[in-house]
């Protein structure tokens, strides 16, 4: 199973707002948050782990050349107009494997992690996501799931029939990539509408429920992660 890391923003949010260092090397409790993830990926077992980076940041092109010789990575080094762009330049890396996407800047507790990593590899769906009921989002997506958790619709509102939001963690098959490439020839965008996409393609998803994640967007939410992290 190989683990994919999408790191290709420019945190621009981040750095206006005071943070010297590029998001990818932000420090929560004393450890990049790139690093921190490689590191939770090697414990669950990555045969590898495949990054893309921006190439506008020579701090984090020199930091992820160190870090290569600790680990198993293979880099990307691109700069793209979105996420579901950088998914798109990963997938080459990922082959005919299951993987586990996530972006560089989600905080989930490490006991969720496995949990959730463990009830992927037992699944027979096509692909189980990451969800929780901690709103902390400036635009949320909601998920819609019925009594056994099988995803029935992605909703950029929320609605009477959901519970969650994405996480943005994704456990995906390899048939997922046969839409991703349907998605770039169409021009569809945006990772949301990827996954309502694999709905489309009649790909059976199932929600899985952390206790709670967090994203980095903004200064005060490195505290908000640290605290967390430790708690």
């Amino acid at each position: 199973m190989k683990f994919a890391i999408i790191s290709a923003g420019e945190g621009s949010r981040l750095s206006n707002e005071g943070v010297k260092l590029p998001k990818p090397l932000v420090r929560l409790n004393g450890e990049a948050m790139i690093e921190r993830l490689v590191k939770v990926f090697m414990k669950v077992g990555a045969e590898s782990v495949v990054i893309i980076i921006n190439n506008e940041v020579q701090q984090t092109k020199d930091f992820m050349l160190q870090l290569k010789e600790k680990y198993p990575i293979e880099l990307v080094v691109k700069t793209t107009p979105s996420s579901m762009h950088s998914f798109f330049e990963l997938s080459p890396l990922l082959g005919e494997e299951d993987f586990c996407l996530t972006t560089v800047d989600t905080i989930f507790r490490e006991e969720d992690f496995f949990e959730y990593i463990d009830c992927f590899r037992h699944s027979s769906a096509d692909g189980v996501m990451a969800v929780t009921d901690f709103v902390d989002d400036e635009k949320p997506l909601y998920i819609a799931a019925d009594e056994n958790m099988n995803i029935t619709a992605f909703r950029d509102k929320r609605e009477d029939d959901c519970n969650f939001i994405s996480g943005g963690i994704y456990c995906l098959r390899a048939n997922s990539l046969v839409t991703l490439r349907r998605c770039m020839d169409s021009g569809v965008s945006r990772m949301r509408n990827f996954q309502r996409e694999l709905l489309a393609d009649g790909l059976k998803l199932k929600a899985y429920k952390f206790s709670k994640i967090l994203d980095v967007d903004h200064a005060s939410d490195i505290e908000k992660a640290e605290t967390f992290l430790k708690s």
